[in-house]
């Protein structure tokens, strides 16, 4: 009389070990009280032979004797082969920071070339010429300012 064996499917999240696959399995289930529907989340460590598996990966895994503390699984197949990138984000970050420093020290040397051909006047300019102001309206501006003043030059330009 054979025992049927547990089979359960997740998805690979870690692999840095030798022979060993950290395998995320998720369910859901509803609360019994509320009704809502919760995401549990079991993480199981199973033993991968071939180190085949990789990030992302979706894989079938049985259960087994023992192998180590915590393994009590092992992977039975590859079911859909991942797209995860296994590039550190350190170096990603590295990465960008090299183009962004790049890209700003020569918008800086731009800069300073466009202020250095600014700052050498070409030509000499005219100085721009004063505005002409009427007679009347320097008799207002001095009536602001002189009231007894304003009364005599308003007096001598009526004559």
């Amino acid at each position: 009389m054979a025992s049927q064996e547990k089979l359960q499917t997740g998805t690979v999240i870690g692999n840095k070990m030798d022979k060993t696959v950290v395998v995320r399995i998720d369910r859901h289930k509803r609360h019994r009280l509320y009704g809502k529907t919760i995401r549990v989340t079991r993480r199981y460590k199973a033993h991968d032979e071939k180190n085949e598996c990789r990030l992302g990966d979706v894989v079938k895994i049985a259960e087994t004797r023992p192998l180590s503390r915590e393994k009590r699984w092992r992977v039975v197949e590859v079911v859909v082969k991942g797209d995860v990138a296994e590039v550190a984000p350190r170096e990603i970050g590295a990465h960008i920071l090299e183009e962004t420093r790049a890209a700003a020290d020569a918008e800086a040397a731009a800069r300073a070339a466009a202020e250095a051909a600014a700052a050498v006047p070409a030509t000499e300019e005219a100085p721009a010429a004063e505005p002409a102001v009427e007679p009347e309206e320097a008799l207002a501006v001095e009536a602001a300012v002189e009231p007894e003043a304003a009364a005599e030059a308003s007096e001598e330009a009526e004559s």
